[in-house]
């Protein structure tokens, strides 16, 4: 009975998380201050973060259409979800409006001085990644982006008070998804499978990656936040790809992960030994997701392995078509298309990256981080 009794209660405290992360324009009250000690978050990243610059790039990897954004009062943005992203919940808690997208030409002047977003839909570690998509930004592409940015911020305030802004603003990445699913597992568009065997291709990823990472460090960022990459194999897109049994993760898919993360996590401790003044944070994406996927009632889902819209026994369709009719009950679905996760699962995230243990962060969280 105390087991059924914590169970309840643990339940009953997830849901009110996910309801407080939701109705974040009420959220207030001395923890909200502190956060207000961040100035600005820039997000650079994928289409798991992004809220619309491939709206302005020549794209087929956009997420501008009913019915995304179905659950937004804004409606349609380019960010691939129901609703809100993870960092879009982050960045509420932290007290800061949503990060305008890089590439909308009104992201100039006053509103860059809360953030930056220049994550781009199909973008990559590689610059090759994603390319069958057309035009995206590359992680490399988004950090020219920042430094262009940069030199806007220049203009704005004095050297001094650019140091003090640039570190204390926190700096969150999403990286590496596509480098598996739109390059290594695509060996019909990309010889990376060939070339690389998977040790040596998360190897690859990560020496691109602490470069670019040391890059946005010289210029005066110290707080970083990196997610890894979740368990691909038992998103919807990669159930029906390799065709796996009902309720059936693709195992191998998942296994080549290891390497990746394991890396992220020991770079985030060089970097750290390496660079004293500053902060790098592991975010453990593969445990957070793989928690919600393996106790789905545990946060009030009801459907864990198949998507809200976007793909069914088609192997070719993931994302939702336009003006698509979606699942009546989003809200209980983890996954809203074939890729990407629903507004409510994207609570639990930000929940998780900005309170969580070093289970999920790693060494600090984001609301630790957010102190210094």
């Amino acid at each position: 009975m105390n087991q059924v009794n914590s169970e309840l209660n643990t339940r009953g405290w997830l849901r009110g998380a996910v309801i407080v992360l939701l109705l974040l324009g009420k959220w207030s009250g001395g923890r909200a201050q502190e956060l207000k000690r961040v100035p600005a978050i820039f997000v650079m990243g994928d289409s798991l973060v992004e809220v619309g610059n491939n709206n302005y790039l020549n794209s087929l990897a956009r997420c501008n259409y009913y019915p995304y954004g179905i659950d937004s009062p804004r409606g349609p943005s380019g960010r691939c979800s129901n609703g809100k992203t993870y960092v879009d919940m982050i960045g509420e808690m932290l007290g800061l409006p949503d990060p305008p997208a890089y590439a909308d030409p009104s992201t100039r002047g006053p509103r860059i001085l809360g953030g930056v977003n220049y994550a781009s839909a199909a973008g990559g570690i590689l610059d090759e990644t994603g390319r069958h998509f057309g035009e995206r930004y590359s992680l490399s592409q988004q950090v020219l982006n920042f430094e262009s940015t940069l030199n806007q911020l220049r203009s704005m305030m004095n050297a001094t008070d650019l140091s003090r802004f640039l570190a204390k603003s926190i700096v969150l990445m999403n990286f590496g998804s596509n480098d598996y699913i739109n390059n290594y597992l695509l060996p019909s568009l990309y010889s990376t499978s060939y070339t690389y065997n998977p040790r040596d291709f998360a190897n690859l990823l990560l020496n691109h990656y602490s470069r670019q990472l040391l890059a946005l460090h010289s210029v005066g960022l110290r707080k970083f936040f990196i997610a890894g990459v979740g368990p691909l194999g038992c998103i919807p897109n990669q159930r029906a790809m390799w065709q796996a049994p009902a309720g059936r993760c693709v195992d191998f898919v998942n296994q080549i992960l290891g390497t990746f993360n394991e890396g992220l996590r020991s770079l985030v401790d060089q970097l750290n030994h390496n660079h004293p003044g500053a902060i790098f944070v592991y975010g453990n994406g593969y445990a957070a997701v793989g928690d919600l996927l393996n106790n789905p009632a545990r946060y009030g889902f009801t459907i864990a392995d198949r998507a809200c819209c976007g793909i069914g026994t088609n192997r070719g369709q993931i994302t939702c078509t336009p003006m698509m009719i979606p699942c009546p009950n989003q809200n209980q679905h983890l996954f809203w298309d074939a890729l990407h996760l629903t507004q409510s699962a994207n609570a639990v995230l930000a929940q998780r990256a900005l309170y969580g243990p070093q289970s999920d962060v790693y060494p600090i969280n984001i609301y630790q981080m957010s102190l210094l």
